[in-house]
């Protein structure tokens, strides 16, 4: 058993050994750390688990010993190299991080009345959910789309949908970010458009879409194609993106979807750095310049409620990123060695039971994110565990980032936990950790490969197997589930879809069927599909057959006609 140290003053008292409260000359540190020990180990300690929610062993004490040498270099200043302490050097007395709000369910009206919602309540920043079949390649009236319409998010299918959802929303005054990944060309193809039909160019455009596939294979599932194709597509909207959208950043690497498959934070940290590794390399092979593209390639993390754990994370990711950038892919400009990124609360870590007491998890968990420097945040509702969010729990969720920026003081200073023993050891330790899997990784012969072995997978599934262990068998607490219950749960509000919303979704698409020119549809496919047996660039016929009024589900199943689809090798 593992002891702690008592309240200041016991076992003080003269005759009880109580070490001397002289000062302490630096070469003597260790002989002083010693005399601690020493009590501290007389000391009996309550029966817990003194490791992070990622099972990683915290000491009871750090102090400057406990530090490599070489701490000022590894840290930095905020805004230079390593970026350790923030992408930029006033981080928030500069400018605070976008708030967003992920939104969608039902129709694109119904979304699109949430976003005007959200932005009258302060939101600066759109943020996207899409329903499982859009995010799957399916129209509406696919079968396979049956009872999902809607559910998890807004039913995109058309360009014609796609100018309703962004109805009345200038798309040069906001940034949008947009949660989808195998069909994320066709759903950025649709949004250039949208932007042309309001005198809003391209190159005007700003915000992010998700497009990051590796981490589909790993851990989503949401995928149309098989890996190397994906990979490609991916590639062609760097590529276009570097040559017509300077504000747009074509990819999110996301670690957030990979924690809520139940991986450990160095899991994250790691799987998710080498997911970005390899989209640079590709792009390299495609010829393009580091510089040119890498400004434009963002984050996506997860901040889960081990608070020190989440702050360290995000350091490490920036110190790590920017060492690769510049020592191994030859990066010059400090913009492509800088690494920012959008945070979302944890998902995973909220409960059906209580769920009020969701409400203290997210802020703890958005607090981190904040005090780890993200430069754009999701707060998660506290209902969420149990259906879509309510506009309560939305307003709530949103009005606890304003209070962390307004009310804490947290933003008046950058890094403030910087310099602490114990946050600096912790993101050393993190650093270390991903390195391990990186060379790991490399063993096996790369990311794509190491996926093709299932190797991240069962990393992931060995991870979340020994977290449920521990909650099962309360040596951790989650409260509200295996500790702290009530016998009775109050009924909690939460947002219903009316089935009726799928039927006029399917209406919907059939119209804009019947309304469109077949022969440029026909055509504008045919010309997509030949782009796809050869090595063009698919983002101009994308864009082409979007213009046409082409669905998504007919776009994806004529690329799958060339491209195949994909089975996973489960991992048990």
């Amino acid at each position: 058993m593992s002891h702690v140290s008592q309240p200041h003053g016991e076992g003080d008292r003269p005759g009880e050994g109580a070490a001397p409260r002289a000062a302490t000359p630096a070469d003597d540190r260790a002989a002083a750390r010693e005399r601690w020990r020493e009590r501290y180990e007389r000391t009996p300690e309550r029966d817990a688990e003194f490791s992070t929610v990622s099972g990683h062993p915290i000491e009871p004490l750090y102090g400057p010993d406990d530090l490599a040498p070489g701490l000022e270099e590894r840290v930095g200043h905020p805004g230079s190299y390593p970026f350790t302490r923030g992408p930029y050097p006033s981080m928030y007395r500069g400018r605070l991080w976008t708030m967003r709000q992920f939104a969608g369910f039902g129709t694109v009206e119904e979304t699109n009345e949430r976003f005007h919602y959200l932005i009258d309540h302060g939101q600066t920043g759109l943020s996207t959910a899409f329903d499982m079949p859009t995010l799957m390649g399916y129209d509406s009236d696919h079968p396979r789309s049956l009872g999902e319409v809607g559910r998890e998010g807004v039913a995109v299918d058309t360009l014609a949908d796609m100018e309703e959802l962004f109805k009345g929303i200038p798309l040069g005054g906001v940034t949008t970010s947009m949660t989808i990944n195998a069909p994320a060309a066709i759903l950025l193809a649709f949004y250039v458009l949208v932007g042309e039909s309001q005198g809003v160019p391209a190159d005007r455009l700003g915000g992010t879409i998700q497009t990051d596939i590796l981490k589909e294979y790993i851990a989503q599932k949401e995928w149309c194609f098989p890996i190397e194709p994906a990979m490609r597509l991916v590639t062609d909207m760097i590529e276009w993106c570097t040559e017509h959208m300077p504000r747009w950043h074509p990819i999110s690497i996301s670690g957030y979807h990979i924690r809520e498959a139940g991986a450990t934070a160095q899991q994250e940290l790691a799987f998710t750095l080498k997911n970005g590794f390899t989209y640079v390399e590709r792009a390299l092979e495609r010829g393009l310049d580091i510089d040119a593209f890498a400004p434009r390639l963002s984050f996506f993390f997860n901040s889960h409620i081990d608070f020190f754990e989440e702050i360290a994370k995000f350091r490490a990711a920036r110190r790590i990123w920017a060492r690769e950038m510049r020592e191994t892919y030859g990066a010059k400009k400090e913009e492509s060695m800088r690494l920012r990124f959008h945070t979302q609360t944890a998902g995973v870590s909220l409960t059906a039971q209580q769920p009020l007491n969701n409400i203290i998890r997210t802020t703890t968990e958005a607090l981190a994110a904040v005090l780890g420097g993200t430069q754009s945040l999701h707060t998660n509702s506290y209902d969420e565990a149990l259906a879509l969010p309510t506009e309560e729990a939305v307003r709530v969720a949103l009005r606890t980032q304003q209070i962390i920026a307004t009310e804490t003081g947290v933003t008046n200073t950058a890094d403030p936990l910087g310099g602490s023993w114990f946050v600096e050891k912790l993101t050393d330790e993190m650093e270390e950790a991903a390195y391990r899997y990186f060379a790991r990784i490399d063993e096996l012969g790369g990311m794509v490969e190491a996926i093709r072995r299932n190797f991240p997978q069962r990393e992931i599934a060995d991870a979340s197997f020994r977290f449920q262990q521990e909650v099962d068998e309360r040596r951790r607490i989650v409260v509200g589930v295996n500790d702290f219950v009530l016998d009775e749960e109050p009924e909690t509000p939460i947002l219903k879809i009316d089935p009726a919303l799928e039927r006029k979704q399917i209406e919907r698409l059939r119209a804009t069927k019947a309304g469109r020119d077949e022969g440029a549809v026909e055509r504008a496919l045919a010309a997509l599909k030949e782009a796809a047996e050869g090595d063009a660039n698919l983002m101009p016929p994308i864009i082409e057959a979007s213009r046409a009024q082409a669905t998504e589900g007919e776009m994806i199943a004529t690329l799958q006609e060339v491209f195949g689809t994909y089975t996973e090798t489960p991992v048990f």
